[in-house]
């Protein structure tokens, strides 16, 4: 179920989003990042990931959330839970720091790892690049967000 604008600003004013982060790597070991298009994080690079929806099972959302973000569907059974994360932002898809609703996320990270064989076109809606890092570049990089390293560690 979307919400219309004015419904979504006050659910992010008033409670946390829940949402599958997902963190995919090659068989090379490097993990997928995009450069964020919008707030929050805006301008750093993040693994794709999304929002659960109401009345959505975790396997519609996961599988709507990779087709969405990675061009494709996968289902859950194949991933790896990493973990339950909090993010803490102090802009919102709303408004700059400090003009607005801040945003709270409960993320589930999930690992994906893709066949040798298997390569993504991920669309632009989200992200405006994609590229691969390794996770020690991703650790060292101020332009990779501090809630992308987090997983680096579950992997």
């Amino acid at each position: 179920m979307w919400l219309n604008s004015e419904t979504f600003r006050a659910v992010v004013a008033s409670t946390p989003l829940v949402s599958i982060d997902l963190v995919v790597q090659n068989q090379e070991g490097s993990i997928l990042l995009g450069q964020r298009l919008n707030r929050p994080a805006q301008g750093f690079w993040f693994v794709p990931g999304g929002r659960i929806l109401k009345n959505e099972s975790l396997d519609e959302a996961f599988s709507r959330l990779t087709d969405v973000e990675l061009g494709r569907p996968f289902q859950r059974c194949k991933a790896q839970l990493l973990g339950v994360y909090e993010h803490f932002y102090s802009d919102s898809i709303f408004a700059d720091q400090g003009d607005g609703p801040d945003t709270h996320y409960i993320v589930l990270g999930y690992r994906i790892v893709l066949p040798a064989t298997e390569t993504l076109q991920p669309p632009h809606a989200q992200h405006d690049r994609y590229r691969w890092w390794t996770p020690a570049e991703a650790r060292l990089s101020a332009e990779v967000h501090d809630n992308t390293r987090a997983y680096l560690d579950a992997l």
